[in-house]
């Protein structure tokens, strides 16, 4: 990284996690070149479908502070 890309990256560490996650999806979005114009309607679908499963109960739910260490060991470990 460039030195002015590092000093970037230190300010932006700074931030309160929602805005550094805000500010990644920006980033990522400032990336997808192409846009598929079905995709929002293919998310609607699967959020629906997803949603109503958890409604059914069909579905065990975990918290994410559980999910996140979890990966995190994963990672560790390799």
């Amino acid at each position: 990284m460039s030195l002015t890309t590092e000093r970037i990256f230190e300010d932006v560490l700074s931030l309160p996690e929602d805005q550094r996650a805000e500010l990644a999806v920006r980033l990522l979005q400032s990336l997808d070149r192409e846009i598929d114009p079905d995709a929002e309607q293919a998310w609607v679908t699967e959020i629906e479908r997803r949603c109503a499963a958890v409604d059914a109960g069909e579905v065990t739910l975990s918290d994410w502070h559980d999910i996140r260490r979890r990966i995190e060991k994963e990672l560790l470990a390799k």
